[in-house]
């Protein structure tokens, strides 16, 4: 194996992958990326057996070969390097890759490339094209909804349903549900429903470009894997970025069931308004089980804007009141919801006003943006002595 390649181009493959470099693993190759010539360019992957991230760097190839090498170790010497171009070789006979970059140069000891997981057979399996921006912001809208622990492992995915020519995302950890649903490039002829972790759709989100190009989203024959391609195979440019994903077994609850279909009072307030509200009411709820409580009343007049009190209380360290102007709508209600949660809600929306639909104190809240459909948010409130 010979070749030549940018400092640059490594160092940023590089950072890519190791997003899927375990931080412990009982197999010692999995610690390490699999540096492997494709034609001509380097191809690198990372594999912690949830999710493996592979990434193509341009390079001008001597010798075809492949090696695993120690991934931190790997990755830290490319980026403490100043730019140019890096001379990689590997002897026959060995497992040494020598680097060498201006003035530097470093051997570093590796892993047979036989003994690293083989990335699953993709086919022609079940597929469709969404815009990479549009996957992005579609994923940050409602990963942080599932839940963070594993105790209930259908909870700590994110649902996918691919029908006609729409894709909806839909997460939720039990105490709030976060629905996305967007436009795809191409209608698809067969509809498909995938469970894929959020940790795995996290580190998609992170490393996918903000591009209107398509990403190719294709499930394996067996349906126990989920492949995303960048760009999509029929754009007749070679693939930059694979990202291959395990996917979750079991049934995701019938979220549709919770979505409240009615309301008695609904408020209309800009986002950043009620953002900043929230946020600061947080100061005051951490030692409170971040209750942040929400007092609405009409004005009664149509000239008048109403009233929304935001309101957050500790025995110990005191009280916060902030007060919004905004349309109010059907009774007067106080609820309560978990500040945080609240917080993530409108952090997600990507709209000037925000609607938050109430039922009752007792019943689920529905935060949706004014602008832009098939995004909603249901809040489970939270009980406060009175």
């Amino acid at each position: 194996m010979k070749l030549v390649c940018t400092q640059k181009a490594l160092a940023e493959g590089l950072a890519t992958v190791e997003r899927a470099v375990p931080t412990k693993s009982p197999l010692p190759v999995l610690s390490n990326v699999l540096l492997q010539t494709d034609e001509r360019r380097l191809k690198l992957v990372a594999n912690n057996l949830e999710m493996a991230i592979s990434a193509w760097v341009a390079a001008n190839v001597a010798e075809e070969g492949a090696v695993t090498l120690p991934a931190r170790l790997l990755g830290d010497f490319v980026a403490s390097l100043g730019g140019g171009d890096i001379q990689m070789e590997i002897k026959p006979g060995t497992r040494t890759m020598h680097l060498a970059c201006g003035r530097f140069e470093a051997n570093i000891n590796g892993i047979d490339a036989d003994d690293f997981p083989a990335a699953p057979a993709v086919g022609d399996g079940s597929r469709c094209r969404i815009a990479a921006k549009t996957l992005r912001t579609a994923i940050t809208q409602v990963v942080f909804a599932a839940a963070a622990d594993e105790t209930r492992p259908v909870l700590s995915g994110v649902l996918v349903t691919i029908d006609g020519s729409e894709l909806t995302m839909a997460a939720a950890d039990g105490f709030r549900l976060a629905v996305r649903a967007v436009s795809l490039a191409d209608p698809v002829a067969e509809k498909l429903t995938l469970l894929a972790p959020a940790r795995t759709l996290n580190e998609l989100a992170r490393i996918i470009p903000d591009s209107e190009d398509p990403v190719e989203i294709t499930a394996t024959h067996n349906r126990n894997q989920v492949v995303f391609q960048f760009p999509a195979s029929d754009s007749g440019r070679a693939p930059t970025l694979l990202v291959v994903g395990r996917l979750i077994e079991g049934q995701f609850p019938d979220y549709q069931r919770i979505i409240p279909q009615s309301y008695q009072t609904r408020v209309v307030v800009p986002v950043s308004d009620l953002l900043q509200a929230t946020k600061t009411a947080s100061v005051f709820s951490r030692d409170n089980s971040n209750i942040v409580r929400i007092s609405a009343t009409p004005s009664g007049d149509e000239l008048v804007p109403g009233r929304v009190d935001v309101l957050a209380s500790s025995a110990e360290m005191g009280d916060n009141a902030g007060q919004l102007d905004g349309s109010v709508e059907g009774d007067a209600v106080q609820i309560a919801f978990n500040g945080r949660y609240l917080r993530e809600a409108l952090e997600a929306v990507h709209s000037g006003e925000v609607a938050l639909e109430i039922t009752s104190p007792t019943s689920p809240g529905l935060v949706k943006p004014l602008a832009g459909p098939g995004h909603l948010h249901v809040i489970m409130p939270m009980h406060v002595a009175r």
